[in-house]
């Protein structure tokens, strides 16, 4: 009897260390140097992740775009030169050549375009509007890339978490199996006992391995992000966000129409659009070729000027007007088709945000409390002899899945407001 109550004291003390398991922030074993929180990670990854290279690069481009829609147009020089011979000596010495009959002729041009001003000031006004789409183009990646770092954040917290929980669960059976163990082997319980205590122990490494294994998954995701700046081994450090408590669905979709950098960057395509058809419009003026020219012949000198003017009587740019116009009908539908998505994207967040909300309220309110007391209760029960070892493990592992269901819960929330924020375009 007194081994018997010992082998009880001691599995009550085992299972007393699960209980207070609500919180999983201890769970790194990486020093401090590789601990990273989620705003460095963030910061990595949109200084190191090549979609906010190739959105600079897009800006960069446009630049140049800019610079040659505000060059003018170089002048043409042409020249040619040759030795000619009088073959009608009647006339030599006639003119300013005296009476030399051979000389080394030669004559220069020179034509300038001149742009038609409606058509410059068009071109200009499209480079203008791509240079302040592309602008906007890497404020929707980076704020696209900080949503995406996010999600992938939460998600490896919760694997860690997964992984601490049942590491710790695998410590505690590991410790039951060695007491039942000892009950076998001094005869206080027969051997069917040691069976399910090493069933219980397989499944439990089965569930570490598992949770491991998406803890690795998870780990390389975010490195990813960070276009690997992390390294292969790193931990995170952090926790879950909670709703702010001053949020309305009609402000956040104010908030989108007005401001969400797609919305913003579709607009702006939409006006390029409009200047785009405005300047092939304006392409049926043809541009004049203002000339001059020089002559230096024998017998000859001379000086002309002239004026070169493209005629379009056969084609009038129709099927460029046409394509500008197709264009536009496009980039306004891919600017309906955003809004009515970014909307349907923020009442769907924001009422998932919502409803978590209100899970984890009852998680806090009374559905934690009711799992550690019902744990209690089968440990005293146990203690006394009313109840089996079976079904101290039955309770104990009811309160480890709420416990997941409840770090469950905070990641969806979280998640959920990851992207809410995507979808308002900004932080709540």
């Amino acid at each position: 009897m007194t081994r018997s109550f010992g082998v009880s004291q001691f599995v009550l003390s085992v299972l007393l260390y699960l209980g207070p398991v609500i919180g999983f922030s201890e769970a790194a074993t990486e020093s401090e140097e590789n601990m990273y929180g989620l705003n460095e990670i963030v910061e990595l990854a949109l200084a190191k992740n090549p979609l906010v290279t190739f959105a600079e690069g897009q800006i960069e481009q446009q630049r140049g775009v800019q610079t040659a829609a505000g060059a003018y147009p170089n002048p043409t020089v042409g020249s040619s030169s040759g030795h000619g011979r009088l073959r009608d000596t009647g006339r030599a010495g006639v003119g300013p050549f005296l009476d030399r009959d051979t000389l080394t002729e030669y004559n220069v041009t020179v034509g300038q375009p001149v742009e038609w001003p409606a058509m410059r000031a068009a071109r200009q006004r499209v480079a203008d509007l791509g240079l302040a789409t592309a602008n906007v183009g890497l404020l929707e990646t980076q704020l696209n890339l900080r949503s995406l770092v996010k999600v992938a954040f939460y998600d490896l917290l919760l694997a860690q978490q997964d992984a601490a929980l049942a590491r710790r669960n695998l410590e505690i059976i590991e410790g039951v199996q060695r007491i039942v163990k000892a009950r076998v082997k001094s005869g206080e319980a027969p051997q069917f006992e040691s069976i399910k205590a090493e069933v219980e122990v397989l499944k439990a490494r089965q569930q570490l391995a598992r949770a491991d294994n998406l803890v690795r998954v998870s780990r390389v995701t975010v490195d990813t992000f960070t276009g690997g700046s992390l390294g292969p081994s790193y931990s995170i450090q952090g926790d879950f966000t909670g709703i702010p408590t001053e949020i309305n669905l009609e402000g956040l979709m104010n908030r989108m129409m007005s401001q969400h950098p797609t919305i913003q960057r579709l607009l702006r395509s939409v006006e390029q659009s409009d200047w785009k058809i405005e300047f092939e419009r304006q392409m049926r003026v043809p541009t004049v070729t203002v000339g001059g020219s020089y002559w230096r012949e024998m017998g000859r000198e001379a000086y002309q000027g002239g004026l070169s003017v493209p005629m379009p009587l056969w084609y009038r740019r129709q099927g460029e007007i046409a394509s500008s116009l197709g264009a536009k009908r496009r980039e306004e539908a891919e600017l309906l088709r955003a809004r009515n998505e970014l909307a349907r994207s923020v009442h769907q967040h924001y009422q998932d945000a919502r409803t978590t909300a209100e899970l984890i309220d009852v998680f806090d309110k009374g559905l934690l409390k009711q799992a550690s007391e019902a744990l209690r209760l089968a440990q005293f029960s146990f203690q006394q002899g009313a109840s089996s070892l079976l079904e101290v493990f039955d309770a104990q592992r009811v309160q480890r899945q709420i416990m997941l269901d409840y770090a469950q819960a905070r990641h969806d929330l979280s998640v959920s407001l990851a992207r809410l924020e995507q979808a308002v375009g900004g932080e709540l």
